[in-house]
């Protein structure tokens, strides 16, 4: 990468486009966002229902190989929503919500056939469900949000036929779905606003359409600004200690021909001090009501050096992911996963027996270093304070 002077970009500024450009925005788009997956190596979506299971890439396989996981029961969600063989805040509540659809699956026709249960025992193994989801993964607030809304429609079922229940479930889990790819279609479409031609983008993790049940959050930007004729590059940080950067960002983005360079988490800053990033742009794995926001460990670190530099610290997240509940930072929960994903590469030990590790799964970031959060409805700039509960409505 040729060293160069960073084009600053601010909110509102008014983008220099060429007429290829302006000509490719209405129609490309639109095309580019209906082929995205016809477009990708991989058929089939991240996160798919098949009339009697859920089925989704096994990301703990990739890049090495391409695998398909039929899940078949609330226990199976949960197990693969643990051990991250499925991942990314949004992807979670879709996969959990078809979860507690599967775990009444059938249950109203059984208990008809031995005259033991109606409602009653489809909305307890739904409760059960929900309970077990909930206690997967604590900070993606993506995941009680699908799942308060599944526990909605238990509620609301009581006095209805067993076979309902089930019905409702899985309407209400498809419509999550649905309603992802279209969010992140709308998120897509607002980031690319802010990506001018020849743009630099780094970002962190994996924020695409692995992480979602559609194109993504922050690389559905990129993808957009790509279909509008835009020439971007995108650094990828490689994202220890499970490589999600590496593994999975670089794959996808190679997948759709845009143009990726991956580098070391700790070699950011430096790019930035030579002038190589234009903007950094991330998800969010829960925003509180001022601004502050967790996401994947290391984010703090680069909003820290991002504002050192004058770099755009940019997130992209659906408001499913703001918690409305959580003033600030300090109130966000924080997953410490295990040693394990420090101590081994690839199954090779990288760390001696008799040393100690801690290995935080997220950070949070203040909402001083943030410079807009890009929405499906807008993009929201600071200061924050209460712009965020203003536009949720």
């Amino acid at each position: 990468m040729a060293t160069r002077k960073p084009k600053r970009e601010t909110i509102g500024e008014t983008k220099h486009r060429s007429a290829t450009h302006k000509a490719r925005r209405n129609g490309a788009a639109c095309t580019f966002e209906k082929d995205f997956w016809k477009r990708q190596r991989f058929g089939p979506k991240t996160v798919e229902w098949t009339g009697t299971s859920v089925r989704i890439i096994d990301q703990t396989a990739l890049p090495g190989r391409l695998r398909y996981l039929e899940l078949s029961s609330a226990q199976d969600v949960a197990e693969a929503i643990r051990t991250m063989r499925i991942r990314g805040a949004p992807a979670i509540g879709v996969v959990a919500a078809l979860g507690v659809a599967l775990s009444v699956r059938g249950q109203a026709e059984a208990g008809t056939r031995k005259r033991l249960i109606g409602a009653g025992a489809v909305r307890t193994r739904a409760l059960r469900a929900i309970e077990l989801l909930r206690s997967t993964r604590p900070t993606a607030v993506n995941l009680s949000w699908a799942l308060e809304r599944m526990l909605a429609v238990v509620e609301d079922a009581k006095g209805s036929r067993g076979q309902c229940v089930e019905e409702t479930l899985l309407s209400e889990a498809l419509s999550i779905l649905d309603e992802d790819r279209e969010l992140c279609r709308r998120i897509g479409r607002n980031g690319a606003r802010l990506l001018n031609d020849g743009a630099t983008v780094l970002t962190h993790c994996n924020a695409g359409a692995l992480a979602t049940a559609g194109m993504g959050t922050a690389l559905a930007a990129i993808y957009v600004a790509a279909s509008e004729g835009k020439r971007v590059h995108v650094i990828a940080d490689e994202t220890r200690p499970l490589f999600q950067g590496a593994r999975l960002t670089a794959w996808e983005l190679v997948s759709q021909k845009i143009d990726v360079t991956v580098v070391c988490d700790s070699a950011a800053a430096w790019l930035m001090k030579e002038g190589k990033v234009d903007c950094v742009m991330v998800g969010a794995d829960r925003v509180a009501r001022n601004g502050d926001l967790a996401n994947k460990v290391g984010s703090y670190s680069l909003a820290i050096v991002a504002k050192e530099h004058g770099v755009p610290f940019y997130v992209a997240c659906p408001y499913s992911t703001i918690d409305d509940s959580i003033a600030d930072g300090s109130g966000i929960p924080l997953e410490e996963r295990g040693e394990e994903e420090v101590r081994l590469v690839a199954g090779k030990k990288m760390v001696p027996d008799e040393a100690r590790v801690y290995n935080p799964a997220f950070d949070i970031v203040p909402h001083e270093y943030v410079t807009a959060i890009i929405t499906e409805k807008d993009i929201i700039t600071r200061p924050f304070a209460g712009k965020i509960r203003a536009a949720r409505g």
